[in-house]
């Protein structure tokens, strides 16, 4: 145990020392992060304000019909209408986006409604970027204007508008706040506490094996009284404890992002906030550590593989993918926890993740998950071991 320690503490202190570290541990998720979500939040904010308060530029081919529904778009500030178009140059002037929206009204329009038809009008868009806010915005003229032509004609039938509605419709989410936070961001935080853990266990793990055999340092370190399985050990907890300690910083990183962001949802920021206490970070933090000791181990026998820092980044960085993967799929709608997905590494914990926010995880999926993790963690430290054990590894390419 005792020199299990020294080699630790020898290599924390060639950890700290290195720059890649240091930025992947400390500066992205403590300082880059919460620039990157206030940044990024306040120019979504900002678009979604510019396309609502945005002057309309819409077209109209009508053919001298639906006179109310001209009225109706001349009546509003935020439209500036351009009529005497053929359809043909509305279609070009929305195609080049010179207009955002054009209304093309049929030509028996007014006859057919007076006749208590249904009158036909197609909205030409091109649904790109922020124009999905514009495309409501136009659906909402045709929908007063349709509520106002149903009007005219029950008065006309002589008929209480009320006597149209035979069902009187309501609905009640009967989710709690907490559970409908768990949905909103309850896919994304996991997701990134993943990519910490990775990130923060992928620069230490290459410096460590493949950097210390370009430095031809590691051969000097085989030669002190420390055994193989000690001198892995110490280099394994170093890349452990770097992982977790960047998840840790990437909380409190997304913690002051948030904070910053004075839009944010109230039940939301609680909803972080809540993640704070002691309580749910023991849990994550638990859930995580197993994930760690399998990036960990991982990244280690890829790093002893190389022969160079080089190599082992060609090697290593595809498998950045190969996590992201299952850690996205928790992103996604219609993903639940249940006893097959309580068994995929990554994916487990970002599903896990957002039930505990949620506050609906049961004991069993949470005891499958932990069994889970902690036999991938064994197995992958016993492969990692039994690769530096192996001579032919250690001096590849020496």
């Amino acid at each position: 145990m005792k020199m299990i320690l020294i080699v630790f503490r020898k290599e924390l202190l060639d950890t700290l020392r290195d720059r890649r570290t240091i930025i992947s541990m400390i500066v992205v998720p403590l300082l880059l992060i919460p620039i990157l979500l206030s940044l990024s939040t306040q120019m979504f904010i900002k678009q979604e304000i510019e396309a609502r308060e945005k002057t309309l530029k819409i077209g109209l081919v009508s053919a001298g019909n639906a006179g109310e529904f001209r009225s109706l778009l001349l009546a509003d500030e935020r439209v500036r209408l351009i009529e005497d178009l053929t359809p043909m140059q509305a279609r070009s002037l929305v195609e080049s986006d010179d207009l955002d929206i054009y209304f093309e009204v049929s030509r028996d329009f007014d006859r057919r409604i007076s006749g208590m038809q249904s009158g036909r009008i197609t909205m030409y868009y091109k649904a790109a970027g922020d124009r999905s806010i514009e495309k409501q915005r136009a659906i909402a003229f045709i929908k007063t204007f349709e509520q106002m032509l149903l009007s005219d004609r029950l008065r006309e039938l002589e008929i209480d508008e009320t006597a149209m509605k035979t069902i009187d419709f309501h609905e009640q989410n009967l989710a709690t706040v907490q559970e409908q936070m768990a949905e909103a961001i309850g896919g994304l935080l996991p997701y990134l506490f993943i990519i910490f853990c990775f990130l923060g266990s992928m620069y230490p793990a290459m410096d460590l094996a493949a950097g210390e055999k370009e430095r031809g340092t590691l051969e000097t370190l085989l030669t002190s009284p420390a055994g193989r399985f000690e001198i892995l050990l110490g280099k394994f907890l170093v890349v452990v404890l770097t992982g977790m300690l960047t998840a840790i910083i990437g909380i409190i990183g997304l913690y002051i992002g948030f904070s910053q962001i004075p839009e944010i949802p109230d039940q939301m920021l609680k909803t972080i906030l809540l993640l704070l206490e002691p309580g749910y970070i023991i849990m994550l933090l638990s859930l995580l550590l197993p994930l760690t000791v399998f990036f960990a181990a991982l990244l280690l026998s890829l790093s002893i593989f190389a022969k160079s820092y080089k190599e082992a980044q060609s090697i290593i960085s595809p498998m950045f993918i190969i996590v992201i993967v299952p850690a996205f799929l928790g992103l996604l709608p219609g993903v639940e926890l249940n006893t097959v997905t309580a068994m995929i590494p990554v994916l487990n914990v970002s599903l896990a993740t957002k039930a505990i926010i949620a506050g609906t995880i049961t004991t069993f999926d949470l005891t499958v998950i932990y069994v889970s993790l902690v036999i991938i963690a064994g197995i992958s430290l016993f492969v990692c071991a039994r690769i530096f054990d192996h001579e032919g590894t250690i001096f590849r390419g020496t």
